[in-house]
């Protein structure tokens, strides 16, 4: 028998790490051939983590990856190409999200989940929720109070992947960009205007300062957090911490319908001595019941190929169609035109953006420095 590791940070999510397993153990069952099993490494690190292991030739066989670290590792020459692998044109794939899987020409991904950015809220502190950024920032403050906060967010430089994720939103959400394609942005008045936002709120003090996320969203399921931005397969993890929680979704209400999206390939190892037997996999998670079976597991995300929700679905969770209406204004977490540098840009931003935040420098100087950072960095 072979037997295959796939890695991904999911499976120590509370809420779907486990319903993930067993979807790995269905494939197990289906066959005596072939074994995957499971290995969780933290968010946090899980990039760099598996990054190091594939550039020494060892590492998991199978990984899901987020975007950023997809591109590094597919532009190093690190994931095996799937082009004679897999037979693409057997499956039904979502075209807008699946065009970022193929790297100079190469198909190195398969999307694993592709999940829209939108904004929950506990619907029984927030029962209207706000649709401009100026409602944003009152409902924020009028609900922080005790120990209650009314809006959370990612800001410490030990999270900079999550950072990068959050503040993303506020860029593009005030019509910014990181790069024009050819050349960096990173200062442009539209990403400082952005920013500036990100910041005032987290100058309001109506964010619980230092928390990380695994801290925050614990305290939006227990109702001490109003309002967060999260992608959606937070629906599931939050629904498995308090299925008693009322809490709907709503589109971001920034001034610009544009958000991140966590687009999470998954790969083959190029280091694997079991690629085949990788492919065999992939190519059952792509089959439609394992599909749709994989789609119900993530929540609000989707998956590799076009699924249709049940009628039981939609009346469960009736706001499965915001996330599903925002998938063609929804961007992949990467710097275009710079994607395989993303992670070196990323901890460059992310520095300059929490210096200023921390108020050592003002943000227009941060941002400038960043700008020059990166530029040289890009070289």
């Amino acid at each position: 028998m072979t037997t295959l590791t796939f890695a991904a940070s999911t499976f120590g999510d509370p809420g779907r790490g486990p319903l993930l397993t067993e979807w790995l153990e269905d494939f197990n069952k289906s066959q005596s051939a072939i074994k995957v099993s499971a290995a969780a490494v933290p968010y946090p690190t899980f990039g760099q983590t598996v990054l190091t292991q594939m550039g020494s030739g060892k590492g998991p066989d199978l990984i899901r990856f987020d975007m950023p670290e997809f591109e590094a590792a597919s532009d190093a020459g690190l994931i095996a190409p799937l082009d004679d692998l897999i037979d693409v044109s057997k499956y039904d794939l979502l075209k807008q999200p699946d065009q970022f899987m193929v790297h100079n020409g190469r198909r190195d991904g398969i999307i694993f989940e592709a999940s829209n950015y939108a904004m929950f809220y506990n619907a029984d502190l927030i029962p209207k929720p706000p649709t401009t950024y100026e409602e944003f920032v009152k409902t924020a403050k009028s609900l922080t109070k005790g120990d209650v906060y009314g809006l959370a967010f990612r800001q410490t430089e030990a999270e900079e992947a999550g950072v990068w994720q959050d503040i993303f939103n506020y860029v593009y959400g005030f019509g910014g960009k990181w790069s024009d394609g050819k050349n960096l942005t990173i200062n442009s008045p539209e990403n400082l205007k952005g920013l500036q936002a990100y910041k005032d709120l987290y100058d309001a003090k109506v964010i619980p300062r230092g928390a990380d996320a695994a801290t925050f969203r614990r305290m939006f399921a227990e109702g001490k957090v109003g309002m967060e931005l999260n992608n959606g397969g937070y629906v599931t993890a939050t629904r498995g911490q308090n299925p008693d929680l009322n809490f709907s979704v709503a589109p971001i209400p920034f001034p610009v319908r544009s958000q991140g999206a966590i687009l999470a390939p998954i790969v083959i190892n190029e280091a694997s001595p079991s690629k085949e037997a990788a492919a065999t996999f992939i190519r059952w998670a792509l089959e439609p019941a394992n599909q749709v079976k994989l789609q119900e597991i993530l929540g609000a995300s989707s998956v590799a190929t076009v699924t249709q929700r049940s009628a039981e679905k939609l009346k469960e969770t009736p706001f499965l169609k915001v996330f599903d209406d925002l998938t063609e204004s929804s961007l992949p977490q990467i710097v275009l035109g710079f994607e395989a540098k993303t992670p070196d840009i990323r901890k460059i931003v992310v520095q300059n953006v929490i210096a200023a935040l921390q108020g050592t420098v003002d943000l227009k100087t941060a941002l400038d420095r960043a700008q020059e950072q990166a530029t040289q960095l890009v070289g």
